[in-house]
């Protein structure tokens, strides 16, 4: 968290329109991610080749889940 919030002065500071910047929790994204491949079956090899990405996957998903206003929330 610390670098995003060097990243956010640097760019608070920076001459020209704001640009905003928005910090999202990823701690669990890992581990959620892990528990979604092995529930879909995929081999140990193929769960390392793709936990990253997968893992990216739910924290761009919360995100944007969180951005849909309440009243449309699952």
């Amino acid at each position: 968290l610390r670098l995003a919030e060097v990243l956010r002065e640097r760019l608070d500071a920076r001459p020209g329109p704001a640009i905003p910047v928005v910090t999202w929790d990823e701690r669990f994204s890992t581990a959620a991610a892990e528990r979604a491949l092995l529930e879909a079956d995929v081999s140990r090899e193929r769960r390392r080749a793709t936990i990253d990405a997968v893992a990216a996957q739910v924290i761009l998903q919360g995100w944007l889940d969180a951005q849909r206003p309440e009243e449309a929330r699952p």
